[in-house]
Order: structure tokens, then sequence, then C-alpha cells
């Protein structure tokens, strides 16, 4: 056992660390405020390698491992919630999805683009009657040989109205349940397609949330990723990376939040001395730190099991579970420390617990986390 990260992991680390830093902190309180998507710096985020960073060299990515991404993904969560959640949506959810179960073909004419930022992609399961019950989808995609006929409409979708590629959860044959349900590719320039308006979000409010509509839009067949029947199988295996993904974003909200906390502790004073001499504020920190650390591992878990082909679901459920209450703690008591300015914006803890929050909900609740391991455990 070996804790020590490689000189490549180390070299990703500082380099999103520096990013995050120099590009991200400047305006992210305005961004957040004007719900500002931050265009500019995902294009950046792909110059750099973080928008494909599992993504195969040949397909123009980094070819680096999950380790690589779990601590670039910390990194740029610590300053910008908002750009991380782009990063994980085009790393775990489509490019991921594409290079593993998609044709030769569709990974030649998207991957190269997606890795690099010259566009960015969608992962859209969601319905208003299907988020945690993902089987009871009721957009549907009807055979036509040649392509499908989708009709329907899906919900809270990350980059909605920025992407370029959206892969739809749609259902084809209601009467097999979720073994009739297909993946397939669609772009927004497809007849029948409509962009919902922006949601108003509590948190990652620079994020890019919308409902999409689908009507009678035509989607060739050769569009489909998998198998036909194929599509629950590869939301649900593409779902366990991407829980590595928001497992490591809440981490790094929460380590962020823990690094403003101890820096304000220890210049704040009151009764005559800094605040972080009193008891009150020096346990908040030692439980802060001791759970980051604590999150830090299970994330770190979860992505060597992926870089060593090992089952990931119940590694990754648990740092998900685990990483977004600490992401919640430890923003609420970063505030508390701070006092009167925690709760004011140019502070950034009131922004981090805000976007805190949506880590215990997307890409699986964390009542969905409990079930996915207490299942595990109970049934061997």
């Amino acid at each position: 056992m070996d804790f020590n990260l490689n000189e490549e992991q180390l070299m990703v680390q500082q380099a999103a660390r520096d990013f995050a830093q120099n590009d991200l902190l400047p305006g992210v309180i305005e961004r957040d405020e004007k719900q500002i998507f931050p265009s500019e710096q995902i294009k950046k985020m792909g110059e750099l390698g973080f928008m494909g960073m599992m993504v195969d060299p040949k397909y123009g990515g980094s070819g680096l491992d999950a380790i690589s991404y779990v601590l670039a993904m910390e990194e740029i969560s610590k300053v910008d919630a908002s750009a991380s959640v782009v990063m994980s949506v085009n790393n775990s959810l489509v490019c991921w999805g594409l290079q593993e179960f998609g044709t030769e073909e569709q990974k030649q004419k998207w991957l190269p683009q997606l890795a690099s930022g010259q566009i960015h992609g969608a992962f859209c399961l969601s319905e208003p009657e299907a988020g945690s019950d993902a089987t009871s989808q009721k957009t549907s995609a009807i055979d036509k040989g040649d392509h499908y006929l989708v009709n329907g409409m899906k919900n809270w979708i990350t980059n909605g109205n920025t992407a370029s590629l959206y892969i739809i959860i749609a259902q084809t044959h209601a009467e097999k349940n979720h073994k009739g349900i297909n993946a397939l590719i669609m772009t927004k320039d497809m007849p029948g397609f409509t962009v919902g308006p922006k949601e108003q979000k509590m948190g990652i409010r620079g994020s890019d949330t919308h409902s999409l509509q689908f009507n009678d839009v035509k989607v060739p067949k050769e569009n489909r990723i998998g198998e036909d029947g194929f599509g629950f199988k590869f939301a649900m295996k593409t779902l366990a990376g991407g829980r590595i993904g928001i497992a490591s974003q809440a981490l790094g909200i929460a380590s962020g939040a823990y690094e403003l906390a101890l820096k304000y502790s220890k210049e704040r004073k009151t009764f005559g001395t800094e605040i972080c001499n009193h008891q009150a504020i020096a346990f908040k920190l030692a439980d802060m730190a001791v759970n980051i650390e604590a999150a830090r591992h299970l994330c770190l878990k979860a992505a060597w099991d992926k870089d060593n082909q090992k089952n990931y679901d119940i590694s990754g459920a648990m740092a998900k579970l685990f990483a977004s209450q600490t992401a919640m703690d430890t923003t609420i008591e970063a505030v508390q420390i701070h006092g009167g300015n925690g709760y004011v914006r140019e502070y950034h803890v009131e922004r981090m617990m805000r976007d805190a929050k949506i880590t215990q909900i997307y890409e699986g609740t964390s009542e969905i986390q409990k079930i996915v391991i207490s299942r595990s455990i109970i049934n061997g």
C-alpha cells in the first residue's frame, strides 16, 4: 500500500490548483451572483486537458488515471463548483460513456471535440417523474426503422443550453420496462429539440441548468449507444463513475471552505487573541480536518478501484455519500467561524455552503447511495 502520489499526479494537481487560483477565482462571486456561465474558463480547461482527462490520447484525450481526475476535481472545486460540474459531466458521464460503449465512428466523431473543450456534452436522464426512480422513463424513442422518433422532457440538465452533444435516455420498448430503454446521441440542431428557460438555482449558479423538450425529434439509428435495450445499463454504469466525480467535487468544496476558515481563524481576534486559540473554534477546525481527510481517502480509493478494473459501485457510492455530507457540515461550520462575515458574499463561504447542498442530490441522492450500499452489504 502506497499513499504517495506519483510525479504525473502531482503535476496534474499543481496545474489544477494554479488554474483555479489564477483563472477561476477572479470573477467567481460575480458569476455566481449573475448566473454567468464560465465560457472562457471552460475553454481553457479544455486546452489544459481537464475536459477529457481519462480519454485515450488517440481520441485527443489526456490519457490520465482516475486518481489524477479526483485530484484535479478537488482543486477546481475548491474555488468554483459551477466550473467543476461542467468538467465532471463532460469527463465522467459523456466522454467516459462514449469511450467505453460507443461505436468507433461515434468515438472518432465526438471524443476529440469533447476532450479538447471545443464542445462539451450533457447527460439527460432525469425527468419530472423519473429522478431517483430512473426506470420510470416517460421520454419515448419509437423505432421507425432507420431512425428513432423521440418525444418527452428532461429536467435539471447540466449544460442544458451550452452543450453541443446530448446523451438522451429514452424508452423504446415499454413492455420490457428498464430493459427496453436506449441511450441516444442528440444534437441541438435536430428539428423538434427545444431548450427550456434557465433554472433559478440556490447554488452552482454559474452552471447552465435547463429542462429540455423533444417533439418528434428524428434521431438516426447510428446515434444509438450500444445494443437495443442497453440504455438503462449504460446509464447506471456511467453514473457509477459519475459518483466519483461528484464526490471529488464535494471534497473540493469542503476543503476550500476549510482552508478559508482556517486562514480567517488565524487573522480574526476576539478577547485579545486569534479565534483559532479558542477551543470552540479549534475543535470545529479539528472536526473539519478529520472528515475532509476521510472523504479524500474514500474518493481516492474509489478512483483506485476504477483504475485497477475493480468494481467501484460501492466505493463510489460510499465516497459520494460521505464527501457530500462532509461538504455540507464543513461549509456550515466555515460560515459559523467567519461569523457575520461568513454571511456576506466577499468571503466566499456562503457561496460554498449553497453549492454544497447539490452534491447530496444530483447523480444519485444520499438516500439512493444508502440503498446501493445497504443492498451490497446485506446481499453480499
